[in-house]
């Protein structure tokens, strides 16, 4: 437990959201220009659940998009799909996700909306390349062996393909959730609330401290949420050895 990164990470985030207030002597001292050292339209707790919910709607839709074209392209019926699907989720990374929102923003209105359609398009592409690199890693062996079973082609699906794909797989979704942690920040442009309230805002008013402050629980966040994944991929590990009962 105490060798264990994430417990630690996680209780510096807690305790950052909680108590950035009691930092506002510090932020003043380091920054004694300004007026308002502490960033104070919204709580930092409020910021935070604000980000989870956008980056947790936006990296869901991503996953069950991304997956099921990943699944797709790699049945029989869908190979013919695969340069057009890669080229789709591969433009959707190249667009800037400031550019989706500045065109998506006017036509759908402010808010959530645009930003969880920039994000979604960003997010597709580690999660679709992974999920093909999964299934294709799958021994030829394996689905023979499941085929003398008489397995049909949903069960090979369900019982070997994906279990046997699931680390790389989970490991694209890893780096999704992670760029998309971060890249949230920008949805605070259309006025959607996030962590990067407080960095635009500082960034507009030349107040490093508000800057600071949004970037510091990003970046922690982004920390936690690597970790959560990597042990997730060691409780993976150890479900396929049979070691998880």
């Amino acid at each position: 437990m105490l060798r264990n990164p994430l417990p630690w990470a996680l209780a510096v985030l807690l305790a950052l959201t909680w108590g950035m207030p009691l930092l506002k002597p510090l932020f003043a001292a380091a920054f004694p220009a300004l007026d308002r050292p502490l960033y104070e339209q919204d709580t930092f707790a409020q910021l935070v659940w604000a980000h989870l919910q956008i980056v947790g709607l936006s990296s869901g839709i991503a996953v069950l998009l991304g997956v099921s074209a990943g699944l797709f392209v790699t049945r029989e019926a869908g190979r013919e799909f695969r340069p057009l699907v890669e080229t789709v989720v591969a433009m959707g990374q190249t667009f800037p996700p400031v550019a989706v929102l500045a065109v998506a923003a006017p036509l759908i209105g402010f808010g959530e909306a645009p930003a969880l359609i920039a994000l979604t398009l960003y997010g597709l592409l580690p999660i679709v390349r992974n999920t093909i690199a999964g299934i294709e890693a799958v021994p030829a062996s394996a689905r023979e062996a499941a085929e003398g079973l008489g397995m049909g082609r949903w069960q090979r699906l369900r019982q070997v393909e994906l279990p046997l794909a699931l680390p790389v797989l989970l490991a694209g979704i890893r780096t999704s959730v992670i760029i998309n942690i971060g890249t949230a920040a920008i949805a605070s442009t259309v006025g959607a609330k996030s962590l990067g309230s407080p960095i635009i805002v500082g960034l507009s008013g030349y107040n490093t401290a508000y800057v600071i402050q949004g970037a510091l629980l990003v970046g922690l966040l982004a920390i936690v949420a690597d970790l959560g994944f990597s042990a997730l991929a060691r409780w993976v590990g150890r479900w396929r050895a049979g070691e998880v009962g």
